[in-house]
C-alpha cells in the first residue's frame, strides 16, 4: 500500500509526464507548420505519445498499489517558438526537470522504505538517462549545424531514425 506522501508525489509525477506530453505535442504542431520539418514533427509526435505512456504507467501503478491515480488538469504549454534551436533547448530543459522530479521520488521511496516503489521507479531513472542523452545530443548537433541549411535538412531527415536507434539499444524503452 502506498503512503499518502508517496501517492501525492507519484500523482505529481503523473502530472509532469502528462504536461511533457502536451509540451511535445505543442512542439510537434509548431514544427508541422514550419517548412521542411517533417522529421522534427514526427519526432515530437512520438515523444508526446511516449510521455503519455509514461503517465499511464504511473497511473496504473498508483492504482495497483491501493492509491488513486488522478487525471491532472494541465496548463496551456508554449505553442510558438522563436527557432528550432529554442525548441530543442526547451526539450532538454523539460527532460532535466522530469529527471529531478523522479530522483526526488526515488529518494522519498527509500526514506519510507517502500522498495516496491523504488524498484518501479528504476525504469524511469533509466529512461531519463536516455532522454537527457538524446536531448543533449540533438542540441549539440543543432549547435554544430548553426545556420547551415543543408545540415538542417540532414538533421530533420535523420532525427526519427536516430531516436529509434537509441530506443533499440536501451532496456528502458518498451
Amino acid at each position: 500500500m502506498l503512503s499518502k506522501t508517496l501517492q501525492e508525489a507519484l500523482n505529481k509525477q503523473l502530472k509532469h509526464e502528462a504536461m511533457s506530453s502536451q509540451i511535445y505535442l505543442a512542439m510537434a504542431s509548431w514544427a508541422d507548420i514550419q517548412p521542411g520539418l517533417q522529421g522534427v514533427t514526427e519526432f515530437f509526435y512520438q515523444q508526446s505519445e511516449e510521455e503519455r505512456q509514461h503517465m499511464l504507467k504511473l497511473m496504473m501503478y498508483i492504482n495497483e498499489r491501493g492509491g488513486f491515480g488522478i487525471v491532472p488538469s494541465l496548463e496551456q504549454p508554449i505553442i510558438t517558438f522563436q527557432s528550432l534551436t529554442r525548441v530543442f533547448e526547451e526539450f532538454l530543459k523539460n527532460e532535466m526537470g522530469v529527471s529531478e522530479s523522479i530522483n526526488d521520488i526515488v529518494h522519498l521511496a527509500l526514506q519510507e522504505k517502500d522498495y516496491a516503489t523504488h524498484n518501479f521507479l528504476q525504469w524511469y531513472v533509466a529512461e531519463q538517462i536516455e532522454e537527457e542523452r538524446l536531448a543533449r545530443t540533438l542540441n549539440e548537433k543543432l549547435e554544430m549545424i548553426g545556420a547551415d541549411k543543408s545540415g538542417l535538412y540532414l538533421f530533420d531527415r535523420d532525427i526519427v531514425a536516430y531516436r529509434n536507434s537509441l530506443s533499440k539499444g536501451s532496456g528502458a524503452r518498451k
